[in-house]
């Protein structure tokens, strides 16, 4: 239980509720052991003696006994119903908040199927331990103890019979255990797999589709599903297959019980009342103590939740601020990088000593092919991932030192792969200033390229998006993300490839917009196409996560072979003249 015990806070709002139930289900145990009882009174002084009214009275008074033990349990349930699902739905938005803290170097290691079955499906089964133990765990326990008590004191003889049923059927149920928890972990792996399997195929349905994979992800599917089902079978037969062994000690038990009874009858030192009562005694035992080895089964399951649930919330950002951060940060926009090297999650560095500055208000393109370090460099501006040596400074002041949320309020990102969320497109461009003016948002979109296309629409700003914007074009897609990125009139910008998926006359326009929404801003531009960067007051060339060459388009055609070959590879061979550069983004 020791993997619960983190999750006991989230309990104690509802503790009235979490001790009011087991109280009305002692209630509803306490009437269950009293029947038995009665029921011998009726057998030996009722109908032994042929006294109709005793019967009839004990009866009546057995109903209202049953009644009453009703009335404990289903207000049993009530409160713990309702304890259990508070207790779940906190459990739910703590873990989901705890998520929108951990850094992406934390959300690289988990994953997203991961995450999203550790906050659904693991959640699910705690709150379940949890409403069964409300009801099950206290009822079994003190059903076992209170009818072993009463079996004792209606024939101590009989009861050693059953102290010793009760023995084995514990012996089997530790065993079960310990084969059920590591069992059940795995079971929970599966499905993380199942899940992952499902997600990336849904989220790349298109890919799929295009390079004909449709029979390949269901061989992947396949795969995964079997381990599920292979998992899901072996706990399930060790659970089905406790039960039956226990079916058979009871009865067992039973039999043994009116038999040695049956001979104490004859020879007068036992009644038949008494032996019905022991019966049901022992019953009430056998049953409650497989009541337990179904509860321990689902709590062997549950405590592996717990764990994966535990672990969420546990999970220190890999990106933390300061003690000492400093508050009131208000950036003039020069930004430094000193000697910086990084490498993700610790492995093979991606940038490589890496040094240069860009002055307020400057535009610096970054250029290079794929995998040189041009959008690890960006990420690491509004530390979305930190440094692992070196230092980047923002007016002198190192990143780490100013809190994350005060430094990205300065800084408006725009990524490569736009993503959008649903909602209006309203919504999705507010996302970067939620108290940004319907004046604001439309000017974000015009400087965006986006407003023509927004307007055209049926319901304008209005327009509902599906998930992930997939009622939108690649184009239009990032275009609301650029628009995004510059409601928040950020003191740095940064454009990753943002215009990949636009073409190169809407690429104009909008480099034409962002000249005047760019100016009194330090902006960073991503780019493949070297026509984005031919105007951009300083270009780095990276090549293999180092700076292979600095400095402005002529600087570079005639310092740089790197830069001359992705020059003539793109815009043809020779060398440009200013009105020419103009000429590209006019």
């Amino acid at each position: 239980m020791e993997s619960f015990k983190p999750l006991g806070i989230y309990i104690k709002p509802y503790r009235n509720l979490a001790v009011i139930a087991p109280l009305l289900m002692v209630v509803e145990v306490v009437c269950d052991l009293m029947l038995p009882r009665l029921l011998q009174t009726i057998v030996d002084q009722g109908i032994a003696q042929g006294d109709l009214t005793l019967v009839l009275r004990t009866g009546l008074l057995m109903i209202l006994v049953t009644s009453i033990g009703a009335v404990g349990g289903i207000g049993c349930t009530v409160f713990a119903v309702r304890a259990a699902m508070n207790f779940g739905a906190d459990l739910r938005i703590a873990a989901y908040r705890k998520v929108q803290t951990l850094s992406f170097g934390n959300l690289d290691k988990l994953g997203t199927a991961e995450l999203v079955t550790r906050l659904t499906n693991d959640v699910n089964q705690v709150q379940e331990m949890v409403l069964m133990g409300l009801r099950i765990l206290v009822r079994a326990p003190l059903l076992v103890v209170g009818s072993l008590i009463m079996a004792i004191i209606t024939s101590p003889r009989l009861a050693l019979l059953l102290i010793v049923l009760m023995a084995l059927l514990i012996l089997m149920l530790v065993v079960v255990i310990r084969r059920a928890f590591p069992l059940y972990t795995r079971l929970q792996e599966r499905l993380d797999r199942v899940n992952t399997v499902i997600q990336e195929n849904l989220s790349g349905a298109r890919v799929v589709k295009a390079f004909v994979r449709g029979e390949h992800e269901n061989e992947r599917f396949r795969g995964a599903n079997d381990a599920l089902m292979g998992t899901s079978i072996q706990a399930m037969q060790l659970s089905v297959v406790t039960a039956p062994f226990m079916v058979l000690a009871i009865n067992a038990g039973v039999v043994s019980v009116i038999w040695l009874g049956g001979i104490q009858t004859i020879q007068g030192s036992m009644t038949t009342g008494e032996i019905i009562a022991f019966v049901n005694y022992l019953r009430q035992t056998l049953m409650s103590l497989m009541m337990v080895s179904m509860l321990m089964m689902r709590i062997s399951r549950a405590q592996a939740s717990g764990k994966r649930v535990v672990g969420v919330l546990t999970s220190e950002p890999e990106v933390q601020d300061r003690p000492e951060a400093q508050a009131g940060f208000t950036p003039q926009g020069r930004v430094t990088f000193e000697h910086v090297s990084f490498g993700y999650n610790g492995g093979e560095p991606i940038l490589q000593d890496v040094s240069f500055v860009a002055e307020p208000g400057q535009t610096v393109a970054l250029l290079g092919a794929t995998g040189s370090g041009k959008s690890s460099l960006t990420n690491l501006i509004p530390r979305f991932y930190d440094v692992n040596s070196g230092a980047i400074t923002i007016d002198g002041v190192d990143v780490r030192d100013v809190p994350q949320a005060e430094l990205r309020a300065h800084i408006g990102v725009a990524l490569q792969e736009a993503v959008l969320f649903s909602g209006t497109i309203r919504d999705n461009i507010r996302q970067g200033r939620l108290d940004a003016s319907e004046q604001d948002v439309i000017a974000a979109a015009q400087a965006a390229q986006a407003h023509d296309f927004i307007s055209a629409l049926p319901e304008g700003y209005d327009t509902q998006l599906g998930q992930r914007g997939v009622n939108l074009s690649g184009g239009q897609k990032q275009r609301l993300s650029i628009a995004r990125a510059l409601i928040r009139k950020p003191t740095i910008l940064i454009l990753d490839d943002s215009t990949s998926a636009v073409d190169v006359e809407t690429e104009s326009k909008i480099q034409a917009a962002l000249a005047e929404i760019m100016r009194g801003r330090t902006s960073f531009i991503v780019a493949q196409r070297i026509s984005t960067v031919l105007t951009a007051d300083k270009i780095l060339v990276l090549d293999d996560g180092r700076i292979v060459a600095e400095g402005t388009h002529h600087d570079l055609m005639a310092s740089s072979e790197v830069y001359r070959e992705i020059y003539e590879s793109q815009l043809g061979g020779g060398t440009v003249t200013s009105d020419e550069v103009t000429h590209v983004n006019a």
